[in-house]
């Protein structure tokens, strides 16, 4: 007695070829994932934005509607997070040093990158942590941080030709310049948004020959930046949640100094 073949195609919804067999399911599963890998991205952006590049991972995955071992089996670590979350981010750096060449001026070209870039960490805490860092494992975020650079060293170069930069000027300045205005920024976020603006002009009159100096951004107030010092405390632990900043007038403030 022979038992007859079994037949080679589909044999139902729920055979091998059916919708539901093994060809469905996984597209599903390509589908759910890459609905959670873009919603973690848009997730990342935000958090880090807000409260920057050591932003609890948690807080991330909770924003996506997904658990936190999502967030891990998509992004093992948290630099390839920030590396995926900040790419477009660290293009616009480089973008702002090609639009800078651009401009005919070499004074006005590298002051305006110097602004757009200082600009581009005040209204992100992410990107502002990530310009003064260094991603090594990245091949993306190193290779357009090179082609940043590179345009960078040419605004430099130009401005110094002409006359109008200081000779002593290093690339490396720059860095140091990323690493004061972030401080800057963070302390006076919520009391006095717009100081960083005041530092930054006065630090590209630093940088320039002698001459002409740009007018600056009206100073923050006393109050503004007690303001500043005080919730910056409190962060640290170190202050009374329920105190409010005190009110100094310009000449108590001074007394000390004239008594000395």
């Amino acid at each position: 007695m022979t038992v007859p073949n079994a037949p080679a195609g589909p044999v139902g919804p729920a055979g091998p070829g059916g919708p539901a067999g093994a060809g469905g399911a996984p597209r599903r599963l390509r589908v759910d994932a890459e609905r959670n890998r873009v919603a973690l991205l848009d997730a990342a952006r935000e958090v880090f934005a807000e409260q920057g590049l050591e932003a609890p991972l948690e807080e991330i995955a909770l924003r996506a509607g997904v658990g936190i071992a999502t967030l891990y089996r998509r992004f093992p670590t948290r630099g390839q997070l920030v590396a995926a979350a900040l790419v477009d981010k660290i293009a616009q750096y480089a973008e702002a040093a090609e639009q800078a060449l651009a401009i005919p001026d070499p004074w006005a070209g590298f002051a305006s990158f110097v602004e757009r870039i200082c600009e581009l960490q005040a209204d992100d805490r992410g990107l502002s942590d990530l310009l003064s860092m260094t991603l090594p494992t990245d091949d993306r975020i190193e290779q357009l941080r090179k082609i940043a650079n590179k345009r960078v060293a040419m605004l430099v170069a130009r401005a110094k030709a002409t006359g109008q930069l200081r000779e002593e000027f290093v690339v490396e300045d720059l860095l140091v310049l990323l690493v004061a205005n972030a401080s800057v920024v963070h302390v006076t976020r919520q009391d006095a948004p717009a100081a960083w603006r005041r530092f930054v002009a006065l630090m590209l009159d630093a940088y320039g020959q002698a001459g002409d100096h740009s007018g600056l951004p009206a100073p923050p107030t006393r109050a503004q930046m007690t303001g500043a010092m005080l919730r910056l405390a409190t962060e640290r632990g170190c202050g009374n949640r329920g105190l409010s900043a005190p009110r100094m007038s310009l000449r108590a403030a001074d007394e000390p100094a004239r008594r000395g």
